[in-house]
């Protein structure tokens, strides 16, 4: 009778094991996720999506094979790579930007595909609508409406009540084309001058050396993955030219930048990684809304600004999230 009671108690936990939230959907089977980046290979994968899928049951080099695929810059390798992971029959891709998201799109109509950006996915065509997505297509969003550009240089503009013109530093890259719409809409709204300037094949001296020569009195840094990975040299050079500058992301200011403002980055890999875990689990792309950040950070640095002469307005202190000094 104790044996058999035992037995049960046993096969019970194992059945709770297996069915639960908090662990991967089977213990024999290898999952594969692939990620697919326009950038080189650093970082490699998000420690938040990788603590994301630990914490549901998957383990890197155990029962998850993680398949990353980076083009360094070259957008015209995307659709070989994205083809690559399609032929290892990935269970899921990461796609991180709005050509990535392309690519993977053409190269699958079936493998369900996670998109991460900063973008309109009914604007580019990928999703139809964003509550319930179409086809093979969900994902998360870095910004709830639009790109967020236009906030950023009304906040530049608040710090800089006297800046006449603007610069734009912008990648070469023809999906950034709505960030540039809104960035100019706000400053026809703002009656400022707005200089734009692509960074072409890496080159960030080049750049700045074309904005430094068109004198703007500060800076907005488009919202972009390469920014993001090149932040240290383009911090340096923002700071040797004295020009105030937005960025993005909370690590920029945490590595010298002025003035960021945007969502948490570790907060949407871990909401990847959860949208991984329920493609595991069997959903279906189109039963996961495509997910909009609702909190945002205002993260300001006050000893570069105290390096660059500025005087930070109080109403700006009141309303930031964290205060570097």
């Amino acid at each position: 009778m104790t044996d058999r009671r035992d037995f049960l108690i046993a096969a019970g936990a194992i059945w709770l094991m297996a069915t639960s939230p908090g662990t991967a959907q089977s213990a024999d089977r290898i999952y594969r996720l692939g990620v697919l980046r326009a950038t080189a290979p650093a970082p490699e994968v998000s420690p938040a999506l990788l603590d994301t899928l630990r914490e549901r049951g998957y383990i890197e080099g155990r029962n998850l094979i993680i398949e990353r695929r980076f083009a360094s810059g070259q957008l015209d390798r995307l659709p070989g790579l994205a083809r690559e992971l399609v032929q290892l029959r990935v269970d899921a891709i990461v796609c991180v930007g709005p050509a990535t998201v392309r690519a993977g799109r053409e190269a699958t109509s079936t493998i369900p595909i996670i998109m991460f950006g900063n973008f309109d996915p009914v604007a580019l065509g990928v999703v139809t609508n964003l509550a319930r997505p179409e086809a093979n297509v969900t994902g998360i969003l870095i910004s709830a409406d639009g790109t967020l550009a236009g906030k950023r240089l009304e906040l530049l503009r608040e710090l800089a009540p006297r800046a006449a013109r603007i610069g734009m530093l912008a990648p070469d890259d023809p999906s950034f084309r709505l960030q540039l719409q809104e960035t100019q809409k706000a400053a026809a709204a703002l009656k400022v001058e707005l200089e734009v300037v692509e960074v072409r094949g890496g080159d960030y001296s080049g750049a700045f050396a074309t904005i430094s020569s068109r004198r703007p009195d500060a800076l907005v840094v488009g919202a972009s993955t390469f920014f993001m990975l090149d932040r240290k040299p383009i911090i340096a050079l923002a700071a040797k030219h004295r020009l105030p500058a937005v960025y993005e992301w909370p690590e920029q200011v945490r590595d010298g930048g002025l003035i960021a403002y945007g969502a948490s980055l570790d907060g949407l890999y871990a909401r990847i990684g959860a949208y991984a875990d329920q493609l595991f689990r069997g959903k279906k792309p189109a039963d996961l809304p495509v997910e909009q950040p609702t909190k945002f950070e205002l993260i300001v640095n006050l000893k570069t600004a105290k390096a660059l002469g500025l005087t930070i307005p109080q109403s700006l202190l009141l309303r930031a999230d964290r205060v570097i000094e």
